[in-house]
């Protein structure tokens, strides 16, 4: 049996995206994975969404765009990292707001 499962697909798409920052890798945590640039910890992907590590000025563009924090359960939220929107995922803008969230890390 196969361990492959959609969210590794959706890691590998992610990572692809992040393709033009050096030194970016992923480690399992929280049922998904934690990005990492060297040692600073900067975005989470977990169920098919991924999510950026923002400030409160950051927040309210994640939030002006509809997004909303991290909750990998009902007791659990982390409202320092917020789901990219599809649209910059899908785009070159990826990559700055992974800078921005490397930045924060």
């Amino acid at each position: 049996m196969s361990k492959y499962t959609e969210d590794d697909s959706f890691l590998a798409f992610v990572l692809e995206q992040l393709a033009a920052l050096s030194g970016i890798k992923a480690r399992a945590m929280f049922g998904g994975h934690g990005l990492y640039a060297g040692e600073r910890f900067f975005g989470i992907v977990h169920r098919g969404r991924l999510y950026f590590k923002t400030d409160e000025r950051g927040r309210a563009v994640y939030q002006a765009r509809g997004m909303d924090c991290f909750r990998p359960n009902p007791k659990q939220t982390l409202k320092n990292y917020y789901e990219v929107p599809v649209d910059i995922l899908e785009s070159e803008e990826c990559a700055a707001w992974a800078r921005r969230a490397i930045a924060l890390a």
